[in-house]
């Protein structure tokens, strides 16, 4: 199976990276923003660098338009996303072209979920919280106790 992880640098790679372990015997490729860290991790791991859409709305159409044409490219089975904004163009083009869509809320979201989880859970196969009491804010995601 191919398998899309798309994440912003950072936390939420940390995360993705955390997940490895489960996914290894897939066709993984990493999608992501250029920096020193994820620099690091295209020494080890296929990872195609896109435009970090932050809050900007011009580089949020850029990032569209990159998502669009890797997706098309690369074809993946399974778009997993532990977040944040870099990765919701792809969890939603995904999940249009009929994939499988994969949302992991972050760790660190304890009391209550970020932008990215709320954009990205009407977009989610399945949408998966770290913590018990998220559940209240995401009504068909699942606790599985700590993914990463």
């Amino acid at each position: 199976m191919k398998i899309c992880i798309a994440c912003s640098a950072g936390g939420h790679l940390t995360e993705a990276k955390q997940l490895l372990p489960a996914l290894e015997k897939n066709e993984i490729f990493f999608l992501t923003t250029k920096r020193e860290d994820t620099l690091s991790l295209s020494k080890t791991h296929r990872t195609i660098f896109i435009t970090d859409p932050g809050r900007n709305p011009i580089r949020l159409i850029k990032n569209i338009f990159e998502s669009l044409a890797i997706m098309k490219k690369e074809n993946p089975d399974i778009v997993l996303s532990t977040g944040a904004g870099i990765a919701i163009p792809s969890i939603i083009i995904g999940k249009l072209k009929k994939k499988k869509t994969i949302f992991v809320e972050s760790i660190c979201r304890i009391t209550k979920p970020s932008l990215a989880g709320k954009l990205a859970y009407h977009f989610s196969d399945l949408f998966l919280v770290q913590w018990k009491n998220l559940l209240t804010n995401y009504k068909k995601a699942k606790y599985w106790g700590a993914v990463v």
